[in-house]
């Protein structure tokens, strides 16, 4: 039953954590200034937490694990936060399917997790989904090089940082394996701050000043980012800890169909119903790599 409710936290979380990431990056607040906020801030809530389990003794596997980790994390969600800035909604959270199918061959190189032939149902299932979603033809009155041009932009942006997420999530699995969720989930957000903070100004800002300057009017904003950053987080690990990466991945994917009504309901954007079509065969894509791709 706690699984479950992991599970559910962790669907819910997902697409309601990237409503906030395009709401800020409609705002023009710069990406790499809102991972480094939003790290930040979950920082400050976790710290209390480290200070009453010291002192630890963890081992240099998993502080190697968890710093490549807090690599991919930052890169993964500010090239995220990018495309948001660009692209809809409900055309860039389907794309996320494809990441059990990464996790899934990444899976069968570094932690020995097998499908069987009849997962690759699977694969074939979220690549004929992505047809739907991926479809960025408009009506021509709509229609301009530019956006169309955005729009793909983000579409490559998107499927970059799903390389990067798919990757951590097999290294968040090696840091639990030598450590908890609990532990695991405190130092997520703690490194990512340097590394946001070195990523910000290597794109050209001030990181204190641009931080300060960017949260200043859209507190509330940054706040419910990074709670449900947080819950997607946490109810990740957890759930990780229970089930191999590939299979609860898959299972995540049920929160496409929230992220294409959310892309309807927050931002009007259009072509919803062929997007809900295409989202629900590449859950149902997933859905048979949960099901059929049991361990060798």
């Amino acid at each position: 039953m706690l699984t479950a409710f992991y599970i559910f936290t962790r669907i819910v979380a997902n697409p309601l954590s990237n409503v906030f990431q395009k709401k800020l990056a409609a705002a023009h607040a710069d990406p790499a200034v809102i991972i480094l906020i939003t790290h930040l801030l979950l920082t400050i809530f976790v710290l209390p937490v480290l200070f009453f389990l010291l002192p630890l003794q963890l081992s240099s596997v998993f502080w190697l694990n968890i710093a490549i980790c807090a690599v991919l994390a930052t890169m993964g969600n500010t090239l995220i936060v990018a495309a948001l800035k660009t692209t809809d909604l409900s055309i860039l959270g389907p794309i996320n399917a494809y990441k059990s199918v990464v996790s899934l061959v990444l899976g069968i190189f570094m932690l020995g997790e097998y499908p069987t032939w009849p997962g690759l149902l699977g694969i074939g299932l979220i690549i004929a989904g992505s047809y739907f979603v991926l479809e960025t033809r408009v009506p021509a009155v709509a229609a301009s090089k530019e956006n169309l041009s955005a729009q793909r932009r983000g579409i490559l942006l998107r499927f970059g940082a799903l390389i990067f997420s798919a990757t951590e999530a097999v290294f968040l699995k090696k840091a639990l394996l030598v450590s908890s969720p609990l532990i695991t989930f405190i130092f997520w957000c703690v490194l990512a701050v340097p590394v946001a903070y070195l990523t910000t100004a290597l794109v050209g800002k001030r990181p204190v000043q641009s931080a300060l300057e960017t949260v200043k009017d859209k507190k509330t904003g940054f706040l419910a980012l990074a709670c449900t950053t947080g819950l997607m987080q946490f109810s990740t690990l957890f759930t990780f800890n229970v089930m191999q990466v590939g299979y609860s991945l898959a299972l995540f994917q049920i929160s496409t169909l929230l992220t294409v009504f959310f892309g309807y309901q927050f931002f009007q954007e259009k072509n919803i119903l062929r997007r809900l079509l295409g989202a629900l065969i590449m859950v149902l894509g997933a859905a048979a790599i949960l099901i059929f791709g049991s361990p060798g």
